[in-house]
């Protein structure tokens, strides 16, 4: 899912959130939340559905769409055994 960030008011709420974005909570991921990237400059997070983001490219200044890329540990990148 991206990840998209908006600028709203401090103490701000999802349900604020999906009003000013005008979306549903099914455009969100409600377990991940909103989240308070800099609350004190009103910068906010939450995951949307692919469909959202796409809606959300025009929906104007203060919102920015990005990846959010689902991060593994790759094959043979971790030593199991620790050395002696």
């Amino acid at each position: 899912m991206p990840l998209l960030t908006i600028r709203l008011p401090q103490e701000a709420t999802l349900e604020a959130a999906l009003r000013e974005l005008k979306l549903t909570a099914d455009d969100v991921d409600t377990a991940y939340g909103l989240v308070a990237v800099d609350p004190a400059n009103g910068l906010y997070a939450l995951r949307v559905t692919d469909a959202a983001a796409a809606r959300m490219t025009t929906a104007g200044p203060g919102v920015e769409v990005f990846a959010d890329p689902r991060i593994e540990p790759g094959n043979g990148s971790i030593d199991p055994k620790p050395r002696t």
